[in-house]
């Protein structure tokens, strides 16, 4: 049996993949990993990659989902992205980071997108 915050996490993923693609971004891959860090969703969003951290809550115990995003796993996030350059031979790339916050009330998926939530710094 899946633990209920994974499934919450997974259903989250799938919210945040259809809402980006709703508004015109072009999904290049789903949970990239690199070293022991993972990268939810890397999206085209024009000239930019999008390298897109999703957090999900199923209710708000823990405060707003974004909340989460502590400045250790921006580290983590931007070290991963520096994989998915060196993988892809990419020595330049427009790129940002952008969080999807999920919601999911009376079962339905609520999202919030923070376009450029942190820098690459």
């Amino acid at each position: 049996m899946v633990a209920e915050h994974l499934d919450t996490g997974r259903n989250g993923e799938d919210a945040a993949e259809a809402f980006l693609a709703s508004k015109g971004f072009v999904i290049i891959e789903r949970n990239y990993r690199y070293g022991h860090g993972e990268i939810d969703i890397i999206a085209r969003d024009g000239d930019y990659t999008v390298f897109v951290e999703v957090k999900s809550r199923s209710n708000d115990r823990f405060g707003a989902p974004e909340y989460s995003i502590t400045p250790g796993k921006q580290r983590q996030l931007r070290r991963v992205a520096a994989g998915y350059m060196y993988e892809h031979g990419f020595s330049e790339l427009a790129c940002r980071f952008d969080v999807v916050a999920v919601e999911f009330r009376n079962g339905s998926a609520a999202c919030r997108h923070l376009v450029n939530a942190f820098t690459q710094m």
